[in-house]
């Protein structure tokens, strides 16, 4: 592994996931209205759909929103409006009676994977700048593996 390429990569992942975006906003809302578990069980979703966006990314996700922005779009308005429909749920049930179920830790899960996938943020920057850390003399496959672990510990991390 090239370790200047791979220093400046992880410098520029730690400024991504300190900058907050969808994912950070769903954590902080989960955690703020049902505590801290379902926070977490957000955060482990969120990192599991991170490591497959990663994935799809480094096995040709790239090329394929590249060659085609009406993915992207498609991507990108779809988790807007999950987003959207989240809040009006949120707003609906907004001072309702206390003795409704509250879901369970897999429902956060999902929540967290879904708004992982569907994050143009990281489905953008990833894209774009994953592959400029490759260093062509090195096995490719081995530095992307590399680079996408190191990604979702951080991003595991960083929330």
């Amino acid at each position: 592994m090239n370790l200047e390429l791979f220093t400046a990569f992880l410098l520029i992942t730690v400024v991504l996931f300190l900058t907050p975006g969808p994912i950070v906003t769903l954590i902080l809302a989960t955690g703020a209205r049902q505590g801290t578990r379902a926070a977490l069980s957000t955060v482990a979703g969120a990192s599991a759909g991170n490591a497959v966006l990663l994935a799809g990314i480094a096995f040709g996700l790239s090329w394929i929103l590249k060659a085609s922005s009406d993915v992207f779009e498609v991507l990108r308005w779809v988790g807007a409006a999950y987003l959207i429909w989240l809040g009006i749920q949120a707003w609906r049930h907004a001072g309702g009676k206390s003795e409704t179920v509250r879901p369970g830790a897999h429902v956060h899960a999902w929540r967290g994977f879904i708004v992982a996938l569907t994050n143009p943020k990281t489905i953008a920057f990833f894209t774009a700048f994953l592959p400029q850390f490759i260093d062509a003399t090195l096995p490719v496959e081995r530095q992307l593996l590399i680079m996408c672990i190191c990604s979702v510990t951080l991003g595991g991390r960083a929330r």
